[in-house]
């Protein structure tokens, strides 16, 4: 899994309330395309008309937000049906943080897993940094600091954010939820031996 440090990037505003799992990926696509070939396909039905042609009014398919790696959003980011494939999706896109006042419960869980930044602000301090963006045409850029937990606008304004430790040393590692338990193999061995000797009848066989 890759690491997240530190990350200054062109962020695209998308400020929508409850962006569900279905309009990320839709379900057609989890059958036909593996991980990794799921980009293209990201907010299909809002990137393309029935067409298949490019709706220039999508935040995504402007300049620069093309090139995003940051996604800003509303309450209730990527509600809806379960789907790992749509932090798949995002990250395909080129997408590595999402910024957002709230999100589905089990797609916030499923970024930690993919090396993926799910970041929870006030909306008003997003839709803030949202106008500095527009005001700038997109070329203002906003730096995502997990070290210091803190997020820097494109007008230099700080905003301090939180995150749970282990969650927080996962991302900064590179480790995911395997990983990290994984490194304390010795700890679980000695628990193990403890327990074994307290309790010997409930690892007895027959």
């Amino acid at each position: 899994m890759d690491k997240f440090t530190v990350m200054e990037a062109s962020a695209a505003p998308l400020m929508r309330q409850n962006v569900n799992t279905d309009v990320i990926i839709r379900v057609e696509r989890l059958r036909d395309l593996p991980r990794g070939k799921l980009g293209p396909y990201a907010f299909e039905s809002w990137r393309y008309d029935l067409e298949g042609n490019e709706n220039p009014d999508f935040v995504l398919n402007k300049q620069p937000y093309r090139e995003s790696k940051i996604v800003l959003a509303a309450d209730n980011f990527a509600c809806g049906s379960s789907r790992e494939h749509a932090v798949w999706a995002l990250w395909d896109f080129g997408i590595r943080c999402v910024i957002a006042p709230s999100f589905g419960q089990i797609f916030y869980n499923n970024c930690f897993q993919n090396g993926m930044l799910p970041v929870m602000l006030p909306l008003k301090e997003i839709e803030a940094m949202a106008a500095e963006i527009e005001e700038s045409q997109g070329a203002g850029r906003v730096k995502v600091d997990l070290e210091n937990m803190v997020v820097t606008t494109p007008s230099g304004r700080t905003i301090p954010f939180t995150l749970d430790a282990i969650r927080r040393d996962g991302l900064l590692k590179g480790r995911d939820q395997i990983e990290l338990t994984m490194t304390r193999v010795a700890e679980i061995d000695a628990f193990q031996k403890k327990d074994r000797e307290r309790f010997p009848w409930i690892y007895a066989r027959g």
